[in-house]
């Protein structure tokens, strides 16, 4: 695995005594699409601001591409890109001057050739001459973007992305980061919307509490922990289910009309014939069934319980 990222150990506890990181390990391999979910205060925006340099840890070491973001964190960030939560820009600049700046904060001499490949990729080049502050939510999200692409970094963080923006601008959103992927850039976004990991990223970690409660491939991490679920659309409804259905997990939809059943597809006995077999002693018709996996959010949300 080549790992362009790297932690170990690293905790934050602040003055306060309030533990805001428990000694969280984790690698993120070079190009993939990586998404930290977790409630707001489980400590994601903390452990990026430490990787970043902008938070000091209180134990642990890190490495950015082989350098030691503690040691040598100049160094370190010079690989790493950042789009914070909040629009951080000096809203009389044009976008040009913004991100000719931000390129020049890193020791980079001026190309005009990757800043304007930059903007046109991001749909920025038409507002270019643009000052900040006349820009629309969404564009003002991708000059953010372009403030951290604009030293060619190697690592781009992106935390939180899509918050407070709609729909059809966050699908975007996703389009944009997917297709910076394909061209190099490692990807590693914190989100606490299930359906932004479950679209884009290659591997998921949940982080609660501070602690990193698992880092699983997406695909790998729904098979394992995600349950199915049976749904039978009966012929007659139903008023309350009967005792001789005590055994299956089992509960009644739309009036008695649907009946759905839970179970765990990695079990060795499903106990769907058995059920079916049940029903039809009972005289229970049905006229359609499917199944279907749970998701992501499911998931997520059964693991930040046992959590609790």
């Amino acid at each position: 695995m080549d790992s362009i990222l790297s932690v170990r150990g690293v905790g934050k506890t602040y003055s306060s005594g309030h533990r805001a990181l428990d000694s969280v390990d984790l690698d993120i391999t070079r190009g993939e699409i990586f998404a930290l979910l977790g409630p707001n205060g489980a400590g994601k925006t903390t452990l990026i601001s430490i990787i970043c340099g902008i938070v000091t840890p209180s134990s642990g070491t890190i490495l950015v591409d082989g350098h030691d973001a503690i040691r040598d964190p100049r160094e370190a960030r010079t690989r790493i890109g950042l789009v914070p939560q909040e629009t951080v820009v000096d809203m009389f600049e044009t976008v040009w001057s913004t991100v000719r700046f931000s390129r020049g904060l890193f020791g980079k001499k001026m190309d005009k050739a990757y800043c304007e490949q930059l903007l046109k990729d991001l749909a920025l080049w038409d507002k270019r001459d643009n000052q900040i502050r006349e820009l629309s939510g969404g564009m003002k999200r991708r000059v953010l973007i372009a403030k951290a692409l604009s030293h060619e970094p190697d690592i781009l963080f992106l935390d939180e992305p899509t918050a407070g923006v709609d729909v059809s601008l966050r699908r975007e959103m996703w389009k944009l980061v997917t297709g910076l992927r394909e061209r190099g850039t490692t990807i590693i976004l914190t989100t606490h919307y299930i359906e932004e990991a479950e679209e884009m990223a290659d591997r998921v970690g949940v982080i609660d509490k501070g602690r990193l409660l698992l880092v699983e491939e997406k695909a790998a991490l729904m098979h394992k922990l995600g349950k199915r679920e049976l749904t039978l659309a009966l012929q007659e409804p139903m008023a309350a289910l009967p005792d001789a259905l005590a055994d299956w997990h089992l509960a009644l939809e739309e009036e008695g009309h649907r009946l759905r059943y839970t179970f765990d597809a990695q079990a060795e006995h499903t106990g769907i014939p058995s059920l079916l077999r049940k029903l039809g002693e009972l005289d229970i018709g049905f006229k359609d069934l499917e199944t279907e996996k749970s998701s992501l959010e499911d998931i997520f949300v059964d693991l930040v319980e046992k959590d609790q």
